[in-house]
């Protein structure tokens, strides 16, 4: 499956838009509930005028709000925001931890969230499960299981480790675009054969591998 997809697509990365790690960690708490789409339209204006705690903090709540209040849940996002960037100044220097214990302990980030920013901003080969990724590994087979962190789990140990770095971005992509929720795209997917879901739609033509 993976020797598939990291033919198809080598170096994936997230479609979430960011300058540094601080506005990628920002960037992905707005994520929460919301579209990758809906959060790059509204970051861009955000980013040019505050990409660092401290011209977070300058900026304020108020006025946050107006820059994210077409994404989801805005007004507990842009509280989270301020309380985060509060934190980062008073108790890491303005700089964003590279750890999941103190990303973990930022108002807005639960693990999910630590493992996109631990892996795209330091490289570490954390598995993030999003609602796409627990349905790409329950639908396939390749990892079941009733909540996130048991899929997690799952796949940390049946992908083997030199796929780990980039696992999260192959699924979510795959999920987003192919083996999607009402339609899966089957008969373009070129795992199709590996997959143990039993209600694929039809096929019309055989997917190149």
């Amino acid at each position: 499956m993976f020797r598939r997809l990291s033919a198809q697509n080598p170096a994936p990365r997230t479609e979430l838009e960011s300058v540094n790690p601080y506005t990628l960690l920002i960037a992905v708490v707005l994520s929460a509930q919301a579209t990758d789409v809906g959060v790059n339209k509204a970051t861009p204006a955000l980013f040019a005028y505050a990409d660092t705690p401290e011209k977070m903090l300058r900026l304020g709540e108020r006025r946050l709000r107006l820059y994210i209040k077409t994404i989801g849940l805005y007004n507990t996002k842009a509280k989270n925001i301020i309380q985060l960037s509060r934190i980062l100044v008073a108790e890491h220097n303005g700089q964003v931890p590279s750890t999941r214990e103190h990303l973990e302990a930022l108002p807005g980030v639960g693990r999910k969230t630590a493992n996109v920013v631990l892996n795209c901003a330091f490289g570490t080969p954390t598995i993030a499960v999003d609602t796409h990724i627990f349905r790409v590994s329950n639908r396939t087979g390749l990892a079941p299981g009733t909540t996130p962190l048991a899929v997690e789990r799952g796949l940390e140990t049946r992908v083997p480790r030199k796929w780990h770095q980039h696992t999260h971005h192959w699924l979510i992509l795959h999920g987003r675009y192919v083996c999607k929720a009402r339609k899966p795209n089957c008969p373009t997917c070129m795992i199709h054969d590996l997959c143990a879901f039993n209600e694929k739609t039809m096929f019309t033509s055989i997917p190149a591998r």
